[in-house]
């Protein structure tokens, strides 16, 4: 039985979503010396150590069982993926864009749980909250001219919107692997498998340039594996555990909204006014999938 929120809880959900919404200017930041694969090796060797800490702390297994590993090799090699395409696409297209269009996963989770999970079938609420949330990505995606004409930023664009959608269907194998899985394994595990793949990539593909590397890029890369992919999973996890997940989970409009606002603020972005009115778009529709029952 799930216990009633009380208005820390509330306050500390809020925090984290905000927190989260500087992800995408964390990740232009960090990038302007580590390319996007060497990025997220880094932020995931953080990431991999605070949880790995939290986890002896509670006493809690972090090396799999014997039967673990298929489940956990297929969801890291589609974690690696979906992180190589959203870093790639990070890097190829404004934070503000980043912020939005990452944040159309749970869009995409709600389809492949209509398929994929019994008893989580589309309502008409949902229903609602996808259309109105493509609404708000078609808006974007006029507003920065990528549906007119298919340039260097909008391919960009199309890379974060593949990444969400990646997200959306490993965010759902996730949550079927829990059932026999505890969660600190499928989160360590994702990132430790993608390790390796992205030092083969980064040796392959990229270049550091080390010579830039500056208080701007170390904040970046602190920012993504400290605030995004340690405190980040620790604290939604333990909400998630003590507290109404649906409920926890509407609070995914916020990081959208916090995304470009910090855009504007810190990489001085401009933001036109359908920018604004599809940020609104996506935040509602998300809302509304949240919320459904």
């Amino acid at each position: 039985m799930h216990k009633a929120i009380p208005p820390s809880a509330f306050a500390a959900a809020i925090a984290i979503h905000i927190l989260w919404g500087g992800n995408p200017v964390a990740a232009k930041f960090g990038m302007l010396a580590v390319p996007p694969l060497w990025s997220a090796l880094v932020r995931f060797l953080i990431g991999i150590l605070l949880i790995v800490i939290w986890a002896k702390y509670k006493h809690i297994r972090v090396w799999p069982v014997p039967g673990e590993w298929p489940i956990l090799l297929k969801l890291g090699g589609l974690f690696t993926v979906q992180i190589a395409t959203m870093n790639i696409g990070f890097n190829n297209t404004t934070g503000a864009m980043s912020a939005i269009l990452i944040s159309t996963n749970p869009v995409f989770a709600a389809l492949f749980a209509h398929f994929l999970i019994s008893g989580d079938r589309l309502s008409a609420v949902k229903a609602l909250g996808l259309m109105v949330a493509f609404s708000g990505v078609v808006l974007v995606l006029i507003d920065d001219g990528s549906l007119a004409e298919l340039t260097l930023d909008s391919w960009g664009n199309w890379a974060v919107l593949f990444s969400a959608f990646l997200l959306g269907l490993r965010l759902v194998q996730s949550a079927r692997s829990l059932r026999s899985i505890d969660p600190v394994r499928v989160a360590v595990w994702q990132m430790a498998v993608s390790l390796p793949l992205f030092v083969v990539g980064g040796l392959l593909f990229e270049e550091v340039k080390w010579q830039a590397i500056d208080w701007r890029v170390t904040a970046g890369l602190l920012y993504q594996g400290i605030v995004v992919a340690g405190i980040g999973f620790l604290v939604s996890f333990e909400l998630m555990k003590q507290y109404r997940p649906s409920v926890m989970m509407s609070f995914n409009f916020l990081a959208p909204v916090s995304g470009v606002f910090l855009s504007a603020r810190l990489l001085h972005e401009s933001v036109g006014w359908l920018v604004v009115l599809g940020v609104g778009l996506v935040a509602l529709g998300l809302l509304l999938i949240a919320k459904a029952r």
